[in-house]
């Protein structure tokens, strides 16, 4: 059994099974690591013959990087034998069909702008924790695309189909017909945050961290040493890994340190007097407001 076949076999188990496109999709993408990209490629089988029809001269790994176009043979592929090729936006859209879904758009920038074939879409900040399409915007145009999977994982194809993390994304968008509405998670995903990285997601942490007392200096949005240290501090205090990396945990101790820090809800006290009343008049009153203390005079 080759690659592909593997592959069909656990599209076909998982169907048959009754799984939800969600997981179908996220085991197919898991299943295609390191298969191949060729630009203009959507899922059509590796061969030598479908790489010469994609050759051109702009992209000249498509007809280099395959042996039994440069006098050798397919058993000496790194790609394996039986694999199917890609490109970024092939391999998401080929994703979705393997659910019976589609999107149209012949690149990155029409398929998110085609507002047909979201259910749903925005900026990467307010993604929700589920499968979907993730888009890196530069310009006007969307450069490239990949599968969220959960849990702050991306399977994109570039080079190859590869797991990447969160950095670099700026938009999400979820199929129409993957998740009814009602169905979409509220969780929002954290993406992991480390030295180097820029941008709302950093401001926000080095907020939170100043805010409980790790000092962070200017929350200016771009993760250098200080902050490095005070997410260091951070986790020592709260018994996590010291590594200066802000993944699922750090994210989550953080968000339980601020709810701890949360001044607790105060209630406003008034004194009210109510001249001549009797005994049984002051213990109506209790009845009628439970937290109310009486005082006679």
């Amino acid at each position: 059994m080759d690659n592909r076949e593997q592959v069909e076999t656990i599209r076909r188990q998982m169907t048959a099974e009754g799984a939800p496109g969600p997981e179908i999709i996220r085991q197919l993408a898991m299943a295609c690591l390191g298969w191949p990209y060729v630009f203009g490629a959507w899922g059509e089988d590796c061969t030598p013959s479908n790489r010469r029809r994609r050759a051109r001269s702009d992209h000249p790994t498509i007809v280099t990087a395959c042996p039994a176009l440069n006098g050798k043979s397919c058993a000496d592929c790194k790609w394996g034998i039986g694999v199917r090729m890609y490109d970024c936006r092939g391999f998401t859209r080929w994703l979705i069909q393997q659910v019976g879904l589609d999107i149209a758009g012949q690149g990155a920038t029409s398929q998110y702008n085609t507002n047909a074939n979201w259910v749903r879409k925005g900026p990467i900040s307010e993604m929700p924790d589920c499968v979907c399409c993730v888009f890196r915007k530069k310009g006007n145009s969307m450069e490239h695309t990949g599968m969220h999977v959960g849990g702050g994982v991306v399977i994109d194809c570039s080079v190859n189909v590869r797991s990447v993390g969160m950095s670099g994304w700026t938009h999400y968008a979820i199929p129409v017909g993957l998740y009814s509405e009602e169905e979409i998670p509220v969780e929002i995903v954290k993406p992991t945050l480390r030295k180097g990285n820029r941008g709302d997601n950093v401001k926000e942490l080095q907020e939170t961290l100043n805010r409980l007392g790790y000092d962070c200096g200017n929350a200016d949005g771009v993760f250098g040493t200080k902050t490095k240290q005070a997410v260091e501090a951070f986790q020592r205090a709260s018994g996590l890994a010291v590594d200066g990396v802000v993944g699922k945990n750090t994210w989550a101790a953080l968000e339980a340190a601020t709810g701890a820090a949360q001044p607790p809800e105060t209630q406003a006290l008034y004194r009210v007097t109510v001249e001549g009343a009797t005994y049984d008049q002051y213990r109506r009153i209790l009845d009628i407001c439970p937290l109310a203390q009486a005082e006679r005079e």
